[in-house]
């Protein structure tokens, strides 16, 4: 994964569970604007959220978060 896409995951994660705490989840929808201006990047997120981990549509942002830094 690029490391502009990890890096705006962790971000948006931490974002995420700062205003709405812990348990919140994430879809990878949650990290690109509603306008399809990057493709490429959406579906590497996509491939690494669905082929790649087998995730479903919705995961915990905690998780996620722990994942892409792991893979670090």
């Amino acid at each position: 994964m690029r490391e502009e896409l990890r890096t705006k995951i962790v971000e948006v994660c931490d974002q995420k569970m700062a205003h709405k705490g812990e348990n919140v989840g994430v879809s990878f929808y949650a990290f690109f604007k509603n306008k399809n201006d990057q493709p490429e990047i959406l579906m590497e997120a996509a491939k690494w959220w669905i082929e790649t981990h087998q995730l479903d549509h919705f995961e915990k942002a905690r998780k996620i978060k722990a994942m892409v830094q792991s893979e670090c």
